[in-house]
């Protein structure tokens, strides 16, 4: 691991997924979640504080970089609900079937290597009348816009941890095996279209 993943990378990630925009993303869809709740790619854990503690049993937080779950940890000392970490793959979750009431998935889809498998894999541990709660950035709606996505993908993802600009979220869900069940779409105001184009709703199984 680089001196630039290990100290540099989660610091930044953390900045850039904590601007103002985000967080009213995240506001709007982290308090639809309910039960037992498995967080794809939890990070250093902005999502803790928006978590309805009456709705909420036990959190499962999945990350597989070790430092951005050492950040997470210090969140967990300002939260009342139980969080368990995973610090795991999302293609391989070691839960069993049927076992997680909501599953919640922002900013996450766009690093995973595998997405349609990891999909897949959260599909297999949401019981029947579960529910998946997305909010994710990805490809734009124009093709001008998808164009440089295109060409300035490869260098992003290699400063960024992997992130993807050009990914299809919808069609990712739907190919997985999701039913979508509520979409909205905007450019998040105060970001650039390459990177702010938004997606976030419902998809059950």
């Amino acid at each position: 691991m680089s001196l630039y993943s290990k100290y540099i990378l989660p610091k930044l990630l953390g900045f850039c997924c904590a601007t103002k925009p985000i967080r009213k993303q995240r506001e709007k869809v982290v308090p639809l979640c309910k039960g037992i709740v498995l967080e794809i790619g939890s990070g250093s854990g902005l999502n803790f504080p928006y978590y309805k503690t009456s709705k909420v049993k036990k959190i499962f937080a999945l990350e597989p970089d070790k430092e951005m779950t050492e950040l997470a940890r210090q969140e967990t000392k300002k939260s009342s609900i139980e969080i368990t970490f995973l610090q795991e793959y999302a293609e391989r979750i070691s839960l069993k079937d049927n076992s997680v009431d909501t599953i919640l998935l922002t900013y996450s889809l766009c690093t995973i290597p595998d997405p349609i498998s990891a999909l897949k894999e959260m599909k297999r541990v949401l019981r029947s009348n579960g529910c998946l709660v997305y909010c994710e950035h990805g490809m734009a709606p124009e093709s001008s816009i998808r164009k440089w996505q295109n060409r300035l993908n490869p260098i992003n993802s290699y400063f960024s941890g992997g992130c993807n600009l050009n990914r299809n979220i919808m069609q990712l869900i739907t190919e997985s095996g999701f039913k979508i069940q509520k979409s909205e779409t905007m450019y998040l105001p105060g970001t650039t279209k390459l990177v702010g184009y938004n997606y976030w709703g419902t998809a059950v199984i």
